[in-house]
């Protein structure tokens, strides 16, 4: 190897980083995990099929969504888009959840 040692050839190396986006993405997918996941005050096995049904949904958009980019997208935009993706389950999880919870209880009102 002629002088150099193992780790010089490591695809891994150490760098200055500012972290404030590593720190900034763990508390966002932690406090959407906490918020999707949490249960609510009145929770049954309607709201649990809901939950699950959101979740589901949410998993079909989000990979749609997905291979719309992989075919459409390229170079540093679908790096961001990549970087989006992350995020975009749990959101589109938690809008959907609220809204058929909330248009659930609005027909329950109503009657």
């Amino acid at each position: 190897m002629g002088g150099k040692d193992i780790f010089s050839l490591s695809p891994l190396k150490w760098e200055k980083n500012n972290v404030s986006d590593e720190i900034a993405s763990i508390l966002l997918i932690i406090g959407g995990i906490l918020v999707s996941f949490s249960k609510t005050r009145d929770e049954d096995e309607y709201i649990l099929k809901i939950r699950m049904e959101s979740l589901i949904w949410a998993t079909y958009v989000n990979y749609i969504i997905l291979i719309f980019a992989v075919l459409f997208v390229f170079d540093y935009t679908f790096f961001n888009v990549m970087i989006w993706n992350m995020f975009t389950v749990l959101l589109f999880f938690m809008i959907r959840f609220h809204y058929v919870l909330y248009k659930s209880k609005k027909i329950i009102e109503d009657e």
